[in-house]
């Protein structure tokens, strides 16, 4: 019998080592280096198992050089998923031929939304490939969904070269595989989820994919530190990766796409998650912000945008004595660093007392945003709860606080406004230096009133607006 060899593969980056190493000389990262046993080459013919040695699934002809000017520049051909969001996400509709790769929190939802997603396609021919439920399991999950009756195949199979000759028996239109990390390919001479089998299959099926032009998802699950799982190269071999995300607190589940060739990563879907299943959410505006009947301070609304699509969320604020002789900054939903910015900027520049006062802040819903948009409403709401005067719950904010106290201006002004004012909004505020295509006052939406819109150079004009005369003038006061 012939001596099983072993390698130190990083699963960072994929480097390999004929020894373990404690620092990966490829990518710099510690104790990443994990042993894969290699197979020793076979009787009959097969080469040695490993990532060069794979077997073809069909054999294709190799590609001549051709001149650029004699392609044609036609743009990929996508299939409509019947799920607005999924469909936003992808940038339009999912490729033939792409290998796209789902990651999420374990019991965040992956399943569900693939499974639905398959089950709900009427007009394609799908094969989910289960390597962790059984079909009883399946079954039950459609007759919760509510389509168990749908025109799907159901294939409980971890054997990476079994699912590929089955896909070519049947040609599908599409493949979800659920989920990678349960995947083996019998060339490889290491458990399921290890590094070399996670990175043969999905070669294997991402060679699939292109030559049949068949579109692949696979599902894969994520590290406790919020990473994919698997090599890093899992996702430079994938054309989309997709973030599921959400709080288990919360209904809400967010779709992110954190690299896609064939469309933006700005985009997000938001879905509710329901007994039975996952429910599409087309005006996120309207579930983000409270229904309140009284008014409270330290609450602010800002129009932010998620790639092509505005949004207004609630922002609250909390400023308190501290308990401690260290004040406490905290936030969720929101870059603590920035937030320790805009508290200097609001006691540098504008004279508000914050050195012995605890901060808190949080984005309503449960969802993280990034746009420097929302600086206004992140003063505004410290403002509002610090002096404990609550804002007109009409008012909205949109523009970006620098260093020196400036509001500046941000991208899709116009969209932000129309959102708001569609909303029923009656004031935005936004910096000075915007110029509008349409005058202050006017209405953009044909049922909505028009909203006012307030353009405001600094803070203290914004202070001057939204707090009454007497709170503007006794924060003028030094001291204060």
């Amino acid at each position: 019998m012939a001596k099983l060899k072993t390698i130190f593969h990083c699963r960072e980056c994929g480097a390999s080592s004929p020894k373990w190493l404690g620092k990966c000389p490829t990518c710099g990262a510690w104790n990443t280096f994990e042993e894969e046993i290699v197979a020793a080459p076979r009787a009959g013919g097969k080469g040695g198992a490993g990532f060069g040695a794979r077997q073809t699934p069909r054999a294709a002809a190799a590609p001549a050089p051709r001149p650029l000017a004699e392609i044609t520049g036609q743009g990929p051909e996508r299939l409509t998923l019947g799920d607005a969001e999924l469909d936003r996400v992808l940038g339009g509709g999912l490729v033939r031929g792409s290998l796209l790769l789902v990651g999420g929190e374990p019991g965040i939802g992956k399943s569900t939304l693939m499974l639905q997603v398959a089950l709900q396609l009427d007009a394609y021919k799908i094969l989910y490939v289960s390597g962790e439920e059984s079909e009883q399991q399946l079954k039950m999950r459609a007759d919760r969904i509510g389509l168990s009756t749908a025109p799907c195949f159901i294939l409980t199979e971890t054997c990476v070269e079994r699912i590929i000759e089955q896909a070519e028996s049947l040609q599908p239109d599409i493949v979800v595989i659920d989920s990678i990390q349960t995947l083996y390919s019998e060339d490889v001479e290491s458990s399921a989820g290890s590094i070399v089998q996670i990175r043969e299959c999905a070669a294997r099926l991402q060679q699939f994919a292109k030559t049949g032009r068949i579109s692949v998802f696979m599902i894969g699950h994520i590290t406790k530190e919020g990473s994919l799982a698997g090599p890093k190269v899992l996702e430079h071999i994938v054309d989309t990766v997709l973030q599921f995300e959400g709080d288990r607190h919360y209904d809400y589940r967010i779709l992110r796409s954190l690299k896609n060739r064939f469309g933006s990563t700005h985009e997000m879907g938001i879905y509710e998650m329901q007994a039975q299943g996952l429910r599409q959410v087309s005006n996120p505006s309207e579930i983000l912000l409270s229904k309140r009947e009284t008014l409270l301070s330290g609450t602010a609304i800002a129009a932010t945008m998620e790639g092509l699509r505005p949004i207004l969320i609630e922002v609250q604020a909390l400023v308190g004595g501290a308990t401690y002789s260290v004040p406490q900054r905290s936030a969720t939903g929101f870059d603590l660093r920035r937030l320790h910015m805009l508290l200097a900027v609001l006691e540098k520049r504008c004279g508000f007392r914050l050195t012995q006062k605890d901060v808190f802040l949080n984005i309503a819903g449960g969802i993280r945003v990034e746009d420097p948009a929302i600086d206004l409403a992140v003063v505004a709401a410290v403002l509002s709860s610090g002096t404990d005067i609550a804002l007109s719950p009409k008012d909205c904010f949109a523009g970006e606080v620098g260093l020196t106290g400036e509001i500046r201006s941000v991208s899709r002004i116009e969209q932000r406004i129309a959102e708001a004012e569609r909303l029923g909004f009656e004031r935005i505020f936004i910096s000075r230096y915007h110029r509008l295509s349409r005058p202050a006052g006017t209405a953009g939406h044909r049922d909505a009133a028009p909203i006012k819109v307030v353009q405001v150079a600094n803070l203290f004009e914004l202070f001057k607006n939204v707090l009454p005369k007497e709170a503007a003038a006794r924060q003028d006061e030094p001291g204060e």
